[in-house]
């Protein structure tokens, strides 16, 4: 399946690729234009759109980032992934960046991968180790807290 979002990738456009990769499609292709060309572009390759600057089904809606809208409406419960949608909240959404207190790492980290990788492909390539340790920490976090 083909997914598209706006180019120059941070927190919530490396998140949802990751999440979509690893828990919705393996095969995910990922596409990635100016924000003024992603719905028209999705309507052309019949893929689906994320993180759109309030115009897609899963992106910012009632409170939820791109990552929280897509966990909702694919219904994952896996609690380590519940928790590693708070950090993404707060590192995607400004005014929440201190409601987490891995937030502000997170998004130091999204900043330093863009300007290492500015190429969308390439930034994901490298930083979803990231987010595959996050989740990993995740699901110690949650195991201890059981």
């Amino acid at each position: 399946m083909k997914w598209i979002t706006r180019s120059h990738v941070h927190v919530d456009r490396v998140a949802c690729p990751w999440l979509i990769s690893r828990f919705i499609d393996n095969e995910a292709e990922f596409l990635f234009v100016p924000a003024s060309q992603v719905m028209t572009t999705a309507k052309q390759t019949k893929a689906i759109s994320f993180d759109c600057m309030g115009k897609a089904k899963l992106d910012h809606h009632d409170g939820r980032c791109s990552f929280e809208s897509i966990i909702t409406d694919y219904e994952l419960k896996d609690p380590a992934l519940l928790r590693m949608a708070k950090i993404v909240h707060s590192a995607d959404v400004a005014p929440d960046i201190d409601k987490d207190p891995i937030a502000r790492g997170l998004e130091a980290i999204a900043v330093g991968y863009s300007l290492r990788y500015p190429n969308d492909e390439e930034n994901l390539a490298n930083q979803f180790e990231v987010y595959d340790s996050l989740y990993a920490w995740c699901r110690l976090q949650v195991a201890g807290s059981k």
